[in-house]
Formats: structure tokens, C-alpha cells, sequence
């Protein structure tokens, strides 16, 4: 039992090293408090798992991928464009676009967000195809250890980086990093055929496009907000009558 966890651990770090679901950690890291972006990371690896070994063990079928694809990309965009509209508030201080930013709906936004990544991923058929040759405890408890790790792994580093770079430049990175996934897990669920390295290409039509728009709407410039914010406090007052 041990060898089994210690392969499935291996396997499944190894896979998610340079995935998109590391790079999805590393960015929510970017964005929530560490232990929050951990712990939805652990939720999700336990349940995409326990689903890996069951339909690997018992049943040796596969799950409905372009769905599962299509409501994963569907949530990515959703949340990457959350984040592009918190920057573009005028009177959003540094505090709220803060990297460790608090919100009621974090966790459940990084498990639901990592459990739609992972189904129909290639971690999950590796689980899958453990899970039929072997104990499937074993595969889950060393899947799960090994894709947390590797969540780890990514939240360390994005952690560390968050130190060091502007909180609104994070911000506007994270929500263009989410469109770019979100388009990159619809390429390769419906347009297999362009290949990884040319779908890795295309997906950056979303995030260009975003990112382009978000300059023409950020044009106005603090100074006149601040402006208009003092003309609606306090309006001009009427000629004097001499």
C-alpha cells in the first residue's frame, strides 16, 4: 500500500508541475489568503480523486469531458472577469485589489474553479488509470497528497512574488491569467486538432482583447474622478445677485 501511495504521489506532482492548475494556484494565490487558496485546493483534490479512483476501479468508463470543459472554462472566464471589474472602480483603494484580498466567496470560488479544471484533466485520467491496476485507497490518499503539494508548491511561489509587485498590477495580471485558462480549456476541449503548442497560441486572443479594452476604459483618469466626486459634493453655488 505504501509503494501504491508513493507512485500515485509521484505521478500526480510531477503531472502538475507547469499544468494550468498549478498556475491557476500560484494566480489565486495572487489574489486570497494563502490557507483559503490550500484549503479549496485540498476540498477539491479529495473530491476529483475520489471520483478518479471510483470511475477507474468500479466502473472503467470515462465522464462527459466537453461538458465538464465547458462549465470549467465557463467559471474561469466568469472569475477573471470578477477580477478585471474590481479594478476598474473608481474608488477602489490599494486594500481591496489587495493581493490577500478577503471575500466570503474565496474558498468556494477556488474549489469549484479547481474541481471543474481537474475533471476530464490528464491528472484525472492518470488517476483513473492507476486506480485500475492498483488499491484504489492507496491512489486516492497518494493523488490527493501529491496534487496538493504541488498546489503548495505554486502558492509558495505566488506568495513570495506578491511581495514585491504592485497590488492593482497583480490584480489586472490574475483576471487577464483566468481568461487565458478559460480559453486555453475550450480550445482543447473542442479544437483538439490545433495541438497544445498552437491552442497555447490562440488562447491569448481573449486576454489581448480584455486587455485592450481594459485600457480604453481605464482612460479617465484619477484626476478627473476625483473631480467629478468633489462637483457632486459640493455643487457650484448660484450667482450672487449684486
Amino acid at each position: 500500500m505504501i509503494a501504491t501511495i508513493l507512485l500515485s504521489f509521484g505521478v500526480l506532482f510531477l503531472a502538475e508541475l507547469g499544468d494550468k492548475s498549478q498556475l491557476m494556484a500560484l494566480t489565486f494565490a495572487l489574489r486570497y489568503r494563502w490557507w483559503v487558496v490550500l484549503g479549496g485546493i485540498t476540498v477539491a483534490s479529495v473530491l476529483v480523486n475520489l471520483i478518479a479512483v471510483g470511475v477507474g476501479h468500479f466502473l472503467g468508463a470515462a465522464l462527459p469531458t466537453g461538458i465538464i470543459s465547458l462549465c470549467a472554462a465557463a467559471t474561469l472566464i466568469g472569475v477573471g472577469l470578477w477580477t478585471l471589474r474590481e479594478t476598474l472602480r473608481p474608488d477602489a483603494a490599494e486594500d481591496e485589489v489587495a493581493p490577500q484580498s478577503k471575500s466570503r466567496n474565496a474558498f468556494l470560488v477556488v474549489v469549484s474553479a479547481f474541481l471543474l479544471a481537474e475533471l476530464g484533466d490528464r491528472t484525472m485520467f492518470a488517476t483513473m488509470a492507476l486506480a485500475t491496476k492498483n488499491g484504489w485507497v492507496a491512489v486516492w490518499i497518494g493523488s490527493v497528497a501529491g496534487m496538493v503539494a504541488a498546489g503548495g508548491l505554486a502558492i509558495l511561489i505566488g506568495v513570495t512574488i506578491g511581495k514585491h509587485i504592485p497590488e492593482r498590477f497583480i490584480a489586472v495580471c490574475s483576471g487577464l491569467l483566468f481568461l487565458y485558462f478559460g480559453a486555453l480549456t475550450l480550445l482543447e476541449a473542442f479544437a483538439a486538432g490545433l495541438g497544445t503548442p498552437v491552442a497555447a497560441v490562440v488562447a491569448l486572443a481573449l486576454p489581448a482583447l480584455a486587455g485592450g479594452v481594459l485600457l480604453l476604459l481605464r482612460r479617465r483618469t484619477p484626476r478627473s474622478v476625483a473631480e467629478d466626486r468633489v462637483a457632486e459634493q459640493f455643487p457650484a453655488a448660484p450667482h450672487q445677485v449684486q
